[in-house]
């Protein structure tokens, strides 16, 4: 499977957040190179940020509706920004098997997250994690949101803070 590929599809559903003014996180599940379901990141625009909608949770939903019966642990989850721990949890549980992501979230991210000191039912999952691909395209849409006046899901936190310092 072609990381790279599947990340650009993730980072066009990224820029589809973007575009609609939200916080630009993008995600594909992919099996024996083909996309299974996509999802873009919801309900960080207005008063009150939804805090369930993260892309990857989108994407996951959509594959249990699909109801797709091959082994989840050769599937691949590609995302923009590397998952916060609620979606490296559902991740887990969900039995896939590789996470792919972009750029890392040096405020919420999961990933580092040390398994075998975690309850059975996630220290006993065995994922595969490749970070950074496609970085710098990831890292300019979050530099867009970051510095756009309108969006204020996060801004001055210490992603904001972080993405905004990047080069």
């Amino acid at each position: 499977m072609d990381d790279y590929y599947f990340m650009k599809k993730a980072l066009e559903q990224a820029k589809k957040a973007l575009s609609a003014g939200e916080f630009p996180v993008g995600c594909v599940i992919a099996h024996q190179n083909k996309i299974l379901v996509n999802g873009s990141r919801n309900g960080t625009t207005g008063d009150s940020a939804n805090e369930t909608d993260h892309a990857e949770m989108v994407a996951l939903r959509r594959l249990t509706d699909m109801g797709e019966n091959a082994d989840r642990n050769e599937f691949t989850l590609f995302c923009t920004m590397e998952p916060c721990l609620m979606c490296f949890a559902a991740i887990l549980l969900s039995g896939i098997g590789k996470i792919v992501y972009a750029y890392e979230d040096v405020m919420g991210g999961g990933t580092q997250c040390d398994l075998t000191r975690l309850p059975p039912l996630y220290k006993n999952r065995q994922i595969s994690i490749v970070p950074d691909i496609l970085r710098e395209e990831s890292l300019e849409l979050f530099k867009a949101f970051f510095a756009n006046p309108d969006n204020n899901y996060w801004k001055g936190s210490l992603l904001a803070q972080y993405t905004l310092s990047q080069p």
